[in-house]
Parts: structure tokens; C-alpha cells; sequence
């Protein structure tokens, strides 16, 4: 997209012809010229559209008529581009982008490699490298917020600020020793302090990052309920993944995995619940009274063979339900862009039914279905008068996205990553014409680069 900036005498013809220079309200920036996908509750679609920042918020959103109210130094033309709401990863572990496409599709890949490299791999400095390296992927793709668990937090939270995303970010506790801690009491100190550390942050909401319900102790589980209270913060947790997860609760306890999380006080509006592949429809009744959110995951879910989630249902019921990717080990790629295809035809295959899983739908749950299940719809998801300005345009030059007669098929069906042309979070610039303004990408190559030659060293010896 062209990015004008409207100075001197520019900017004096453009007040003279749209209106009285003396009425024209002094903006930050102006994004003109593209289909606004509002997302709003009328899911309200511009064909010529204008968003209005200043700041960090919009302040209007509307057609060309409201030009005239404004002014500007700065501008984006989207050249009939699609306008529209940043998208949200609900489900990450972003630093395990130093690990992608090592022993994809080998039987039992978590115990043979990813524990025992992480064991012997996991630092904070390789939590910070692939977390820049994944901000990256998932900025250039449209993703403005992600949410973020792993081991050492704080590194990936540095990385994804200095990005200049959002990143709700939570610090793993699991039972079992690990590089940031020798069991779960340890890891819940540090997830503590980084808590306090990052409670007030602009661009970061720390969290709670309880790995699930059958690696956590129950003492654990009531202690990181008690905290998330007393710090009014999330907590991001792998819930209802597997079949024998769902069958180990059910033997000794005589409950379902959300069951068991209801009965220690995690099934809360705190709570981002991903996966939830194994869930009865009880439980999905108990998780909507319980205002709890939601990450679904499918192409990790369908790569590893665990089944599909009745993420439609889930929708369609009003619960709180997003996208995410869960970590590039698992679904290999960051962008939410590549989820959505894959989301729509499975849920039609699955339910037998062509009509299933409108395009639209799915277009809404990669931006106000995520909002939501982070309980953030007040403030992202949509292209709102009061919103936080996080904004992307998906260019519709390219051959793959031409024609457009409906954009919510064009944006699930047609187009990928790289038709991702300009992001703007909290009403900065993070990419424009698909280039990263934030951050040498060349560097976060070359240490990617440096340190996968240590991984080929380690795994060589598994």
C-alpha cells in the first residue's frame, strides 16, 4: 500500500476541498481506500471505507464522506485492499520455532524429542530467539495479538514487545523438573513475579501458564485459581487434548478434564481453555455458564491425529471461541491467515454439511471469537469508534485474490500469509507494503540459523 504523508501544502489542499480547515480534526492517521471488514455487531462491510486513528484507539470508522471531518500528516492508501481487524492466535508456544519440522510425523515425538531437547536446550537466550523469529512470522501475517505460553516467559515477552505486538503471555508451571525451575512450586514463584512485573504493561498481559489438568498438581491448580483472582490475570492451559487426558479423569476421578478443572476453581472467565477436543456436551454447557475462553487449534489438532474439536458447536452456542495455532512444532506455522481454510472444510466435512461453517463465521472467530475468549472484546476484534487501533490490510492485487465477490470467501478460501500488505498495532506501523519496519530480519535469520546448528548437534545424539 501507498503510505502518503500529507504535509505542507498537501495537506492544505486536502483541508480547502473536503472542508473548512478550522473544522478538521487533527488525526494521527488516516486508512482510506479498501473494503472495511468492521467485524462489528452487524458485521458491517464498507466498500469504500475510512478508519480514523489517533493514538492508540479509532476514533470513527466509516465511508469517504467522513474524510472531510479529518486531517492528517499521515495516510494509507489500501488501494482497494481488505480492511480489517487484527487477528488473534489464541494458542501458542512461539520460542519452539527453534524446533520446527525436526522429526515431524514420528510416533511419540514428545517424549523421543521435544522433552529431551528441551532439557537440554531451553535458556532464556533460545526462548528469546524464537520468539523474535515467530513475532516476526506471525506480525508479516497479520496476527497483532498472540497468546503465548512457555518456559523462562519473560525472554519471549521482551522478544514480542521489541516486535511491537500484543502477547498475552503466560509462564509454564508443570510438575516436572524444567530448565526455569525443579517443579511446579518453582515455576509458580516465577510466574508470580513475572506477573508483577508485567501487570501494568502497554502491549503485554502476563499470565498464568498451567501446562494441564494432568501435569499440574491439584495443590498447584487451587493455588494459580487463587492468584489469577488476586491479580485479575489469564491463565492459558492445554485442556481436554487427548483421548487417554479424557479417559485418566474420567477412571479416577469419575469426571471429564473440564469437570475436574470446575471442581479446583480454574473454570473461570480467566481461564483460555486450548484444544478442548475431548469435551461432552455437558461440558460445554458448564464452560459457557463458566465464561470461559476458548483456543482451537485444528491444524495442529488434525497433524498429530487427535481428532477434531466441535469448535462449530462451541460457536454457535455463544461460547467464547477463537483461533489459534498451537506451536510451530505442532501446526508448523504462526499465521491465522492458513488456519482458516482448513477450519471451515474440516467442520463441513465432519458434520457432513457443505453450508457448515460460513466463511464469515470463520472470519469471526479469528478476530472477535479470539477477542472474546481472552475477554477482550471491548477494546480488540472489530474496527470500533473507542477500539484499540490494531488494524491489518490484506492486499487484493495479487492473482490468488482476484475476483472478490464475497471478501469474508476471499480471506478463508483464497488468501495466504503473504497477501498480508500492512499491520498496525496500538496505532503504530509494524508492517507496511509486507515489509517488517520494526526489527532486522536478518538478524533473527542469522540466529536462527546459528543456533539450529546446535540443534543438529544435540539431536544427533538422542
Amino acid at each position: 500500500m501507498n503510505r502518503t504523508f500529507l504535509t505542507g501544502l498537501a495537506t492544505l489542499i486536502f483541508a480547502l476541498t473536503s472542508a473548512p480547515a478550522s473544522k478538521a480534526e487533527e488525526v494521527d492517521l488516516i486508512v482510506k481506500n479498501g473494503i472495511v471488514l468492521t467485524m462489528n455487531a452487524g458485521k458491517e462491510i464498507l466498500s469504500d471505507g475510512v478508519v480514523i486513528v489517533k493514538g492508540n484507539k479509532i476514533v470513527e470508522v466509516g465511508g469517504v464522506e467522513i474524510l472531510g471531518k479529518y486531517s492528517s500528516g499521515d495516510a494509507i492508501d489500501a488501494q482497494g485492499g481488505i480492511i480489517m481487524p487484527g487477528m488473534i492466535n489464541t494458542h501458542t508456544h512461539a520460542s519452539m520455532s527453534v524446533f520446527r519440522s525436526l522429526a515431524d510425523d514420528v510416533p511419540d515425538r514428545l517424549n523421543r524429542y521435544i522433552f529431551p531437547l528441551e532439557n537440554k536446550m531451553v535458556s532464556e537466550e533460545m526462548v528469546y530467539i524464537g520468539a523474535v523469529h515467530a513475532a516476526i512470522e506471525m506480525a508479516k501475517a497479520g496476527v497483532t495479538t498472540m497468546v503465548d505460553m512457555y518456559l523462562f516467559e519473560e525472554s519471549a515477552a521482551r522478544a514480542v514487545k521489541e516486535i511491537g505486538l500484543r502477547g498475552v503471555m503466560a509462564q509454564n508451571i508443570i510438575k516436572y523438573p524444567t530448565a526455569d525451575g525443579a517443579d511446579g512450586n518453582a515455576k509458580l514463584e516465577l510466574a508470580t513475579a513475572f506477573v508483577e512485573k508485567y501487570k501494568d504493561d502497554e502491549l503485554i498481559t502476563p499470565a498464568f501458564g498451567p501446562h494441564a489438568p494432568h501435569t499440574v498438581t491439584k495443590e498447584n491448580l487451587e493455588k494459580i485459581a487463587e492468584l489469577s483472582e488476586k491479580y485479575d490475570v489469564p491463565v492459558s492451559m492445554h485442556v481436554a487434548e487427548t483421548q487417554e487426558e479424557f479417559d485418566k479423569f474420567q477412571s479416577e476421578f469419575g469426571m471429564t478434564p473440564i469437570e475436574y478443572l470446575d471442581s479446583v476453581g480454574m473454570l473461570n472467565e480467566r481461564l483460555i481453555a486450548a484444544h478442548c477436543i475431548f469435551v461432552t456436551d455437558s461440558d460445554i454447557e458448564l464452560m459457557k455458564l463458566r465464561d470461559v475462553g476458548i483456543a482451537h487449534n485444528m491444524v495442529a489438532n488434525i497433524k498429530s491425529a487427535k481428532g477434531v474439536s466441535p469448535a462449530l458447536k462451541m460457536f454457535d452456542d455463544g461460547l467464547n471461541i477463537g483461533l489459534g495455532t498451537d506451536g510451530p512444532m505442532s501446526g508448523n506455522t504462526l499465521d491465522i491467515i492458513g488456519q482458516m481454510g482448513y477450519v471451515a472444510k474440516l467442520h463441513k466435512l465432519v458434520n457432513n454439511d457443505r453450508s457448515a461453517m460460513p466463511p464469515y463465521k470463520v472470519v469471526e472467530m479469528a478476530t472477535m471469537g479470539g477477542a472474546r475468549a481472552i475477554h477482550r472484546e471491548d477494546e480488540l476484534g472489530s474496527l470500533e469508534r473507542g477500539k484499540l487501533a490494531d488494524i491489518v490490510i490484506v492486499e487484493t492485487e495479487s492473482t490468488n485474490m482476484q475476483p472478490i465477490f464475497d471478501p469474508y470467501s476471499v480471506l478463508v478460501y483464497s488468501a495466504n500469509a503473504s497477501n498480508v500488505d500492512t499491520v498496525i498495532v496500538n496505532g503504530k506501523i509494524v508492517v507496511s507494503e509486507k515489509a517488517l519496519r520494526t526489527y532486522d530480519e536478518e538478524k533473527s535469520r542469522a540466529a536462527m540459523k546459528e543456533f539450529s546448528k546446535k540443534v543438529e548437534e544435540i539431536t544427533e545424539t538422542l
